[in-house]
């Protein structure tokens, strides 16, 4: 985590999510850090019936949600990170409501408590939902990330606010973020807050890597909501955009959202990019098992003589989605069997194989997710380039 919250060795943080002797550690000199993100976090109204019903066990929360259980399965991953990022896709209400769910979201100001609790430092708030209840809900958004301590880029509460790089302090190495979407759906942004959420725009994008590189980065990360939404392939929009950047900015990390299944990785002239990092967390109208799945990315930086050499690592995640008791007309259950969850969980896919769950059903599932993922992450040559698993899938 950032140095505030006195960070855990490197090498310490590897080994803890199982990884092999020869990833340990970065080799060589310099300074070095490493960087968690994962996808979006997109709460539909079972995920806060879920928290409501969580709260009643266990007695916390804030005016009865509590989202800790659904997020706890990730906590070991992210909050080993020297810096987690995460991507927050919706508008934040009041803690009593209303709530709200597609197509204009407003979902619990309670989940950015949760945020902190399992390690994120920061949030991307540039999406097609960020103006689904205009200046307010903006407003509500970044309060509620305040006072929990989540820092956050790509929405702004003033001119002031949207001019000011994000520049971190992770381990003495100032690392930036940047937060763009490409639109807002059925929303504009009002003409006299042209500068209320950011839209994606390569000379924009371009100038805010030199402000955040005038404001002092030593680094600087881009999380961008981009491509096709349930489509595993990057459109061509993203790769001309990503090529662009590669080649013509000094950006030297890409993370993307919005297409709520996982993407390639891919690495453009020196520059990896994360194409999409699927769902973190969604529960959608009709589940797919794509939209379930997930990857959190582990990037290792470190210092080399002419810039920032970075390793990139994955690790699948699942959202145990409980049986469908309504649909039952083509042959679905109507009550959980034995093997069932009746919760939402999310889920550390190779940490959960390797540690044995007692699940056979859940256990066949989970490997599905891994290979399926694998077989995502690599289908544009990133295994050349030197893209594994952060943790090994188990034989």
């Amino acid at each position: 985590m950032l140095t505030l919250a006195t960070p855990l060795a490197l090498t310490a943080s590897l080994a803890g999510c199982g990884t092999s002797g020869d990833d340990a550690a970065p080799k060589g000199g310099g300074r070095s850090f490493t960087v968690a993100a994962a996808g979006d976090i997109l709460l539909h109204p079972q995920l806060i019936e879920q928290a409501r019903e969580d709260a009643k066990q266990t007695g916390k929360g804030t005016a009865g949600l509590d989202f800790g259980p659904l997020m706890a399965g990730i906590e070991p991953v992210i909050s080993k990170a020297d810096l987690a990022i995460c991507h927050l896709e919706p508008v934040l209400a009041g803690p009593t409501g209303p709530f709200e769910g597609f197509p204009d979201f407003a979902v619990p100001p309670q989940i950015a408590t949760t945020i902190k609790d399992i390690g994120y430092d920061t949030c991307s708030t540039a999406s097609n939902h960020t103006l689904d209840h205009g200046v307010q809900g903006v407003r509500r958004t970044l309060d509620a990330l305040d006072a929990a301590g989540v820092k956050h880029t790509g929405s702004a509460r003033s001119e002031k606010e949207s001019r000011t790089p994000l520049v971190l302090d992770v381990k003495g190495v100032k690392v930036a973020q940047l937060s763009y979407a490409f639109g807002f759906n059925a929303h504009e942004l009002p003409a006299d807050k042209q500068w209320l959420a950011n839209l994606t725009d390569f000379d924009r994008i371009k100038a805010a890597e030199k402000a955040a590189r005038a404001a002092g980065a030593d680094v600087v990360i881009l999380s961008i909501h981009w491509g096709r939404e349930h489509i595993p392939n990057p459109a061509t929009s993203q790769l001309k955009l990503a090529r662009r950047i590669a080649r013509e900015t000094g950006i030297n990390l890409v993370i993307g959202h919005h297409a709520h299944v996982v993407q390639p990785m891919e690495k453009v002239d020196g520059t990896w990019i994360a194409y999409g990092l699927g769902n973190q967390v969604a529960r959608h109208d009709v589940p797919t098992g794509l939209t379930e799945e997930g990857v959190i990315g582990w990037f290792t930086f470190t210092e080399s003589g002419d810039g920032w050499d970075v390793r990139p690592r994955y690790e699948p995640t699942l959202l145990e989605v409980p049986p469908d008791t309504e649909n039952t007309g083509d042959g679905g259950t109507t009550t959980a069997g034995p093997d069932d969850s009746a919760d939402y969980r999310l889920i550390d896919v190779a940490t959960t194989l390797r540690d044995g769950h007692p699940n056979a059903q859940l256990r066949a599932r989970l490997r599905l997710a891994f290979e399926r993922t694998q077989g995502t992450m690599l289908n544009r040559g990133a295994a050349g380039d030197g893209l594994k698993p952060l943790t090994a899938l188990p034989r």
